[in-house]
């Protein structure tokens, strides 16, 4: 009889475990500035379904690689490009056999003035413009397309008196934003909601005019052991996530 009811104490703890909600966690992920707003719309969605919140960081990913460097222990990267995931990977820094690639974006011609960007990028060519704005082609996957496109254009020697470089894509936006720049090359996922441009103008630049712009994520040491960063990842891959990446004009694999 006392064998029998330590056996039924047993089982109705188990049975107490496995219906007991997962504890929440906060995950901690760097991402690179054309990705933030679309990733704060996924956290939500994540969070809804799972539980656990994310904390985001954003910037360059440049500066995201000296900060992990550095010792900042993010449990995922997501990265504007296949370098930075793959360096991090060679240096021991990410987990093997976890990066991915989870989205490709668009490079955009934009202004916010109205009328100032025609649907073929002729602007480029009548030169009615002061500042075009770039992020660095030396630190931003942007600027290195934009640089290729404008080389593919045979203007890239011609236009360097007119060049605004910035330090990433989003100060790039800003100084278009603010008009510090007539017009300049960003991503279109910072001006794409819910499948609309509703702003300025643009010309979407065609995908032979640059290498792809490919979005990557990699699971960071930090966040080996942690089974929320994980569902992250999995969750990142899910219709929702790609819905409302596609949402912001990012092309999936």
């Amino acid at each position: 009889m006392q064998i029998f009811l330590r056996a039924h104490a047993a089982a109705a703890l188990l049975l107490i475990l496995m219906l007991a909600p997962v504890r929440a966690a906060e995950i901690s992920v760097a991402v690179t500035s054309n990705f933030a707003v679309p990733m704060e719309h996924i956290a939500v969605l994540f969070q809804h379904d799972s539980g656990h919140s994310v904390k985001i960081t954003s910037a360059a990913a440049s500066k995201l690689y000296t900060q992990i460097k550095a010792g900042m222990p993010f449990d995922i990267l997501f990265a504007d490009d296949e370098d930075t995931p793959k360096r991090l990977l060679q240096e021991g820094l990410a987990v093997v056999d976890t990066r991915l690639i989870f989205a490709t974006d668009r490079l955009v011609l934009w202004s916010a003035q109205p009328d100032l960007v025609d649907s073929k990028g002729a602007v480029l060519n009548r030169g009615n413009f002061d500042r075009l704005a770039i992020a660095n082609p030396l630190y931003s996957t942007y600027g290195i397309a934009a640089k290729e496109t404008l080389g593919k254009l045979t203007m890239w020697n011609s236009i360097q008196k007119k060049l605004k470089k910035a330090d990433d894509v989003a100060q790039a936006y800003q100084m278009i934003a603010t008009e510090n720049a007539d017009l300049g090359f960003i991503a279109l996922s910072q001006l794409m909601h819910e499948g609309k441009v509703s702003k300025g103008s643009w010309w979407i630049v065609p995908p032979e005019l640059h290498k792809p712009i490919q979005q990557s994520a990699v699971l960071m040491s930090a966040g080996k052991e942690r089974a929320a960063a994980q569902a992250l990842l999995d969750f990142l891959q899910s219709a929702k996530a790609k819905a409302l990446m596609r949402g912001y004009g990012y092309e999936m694999p």
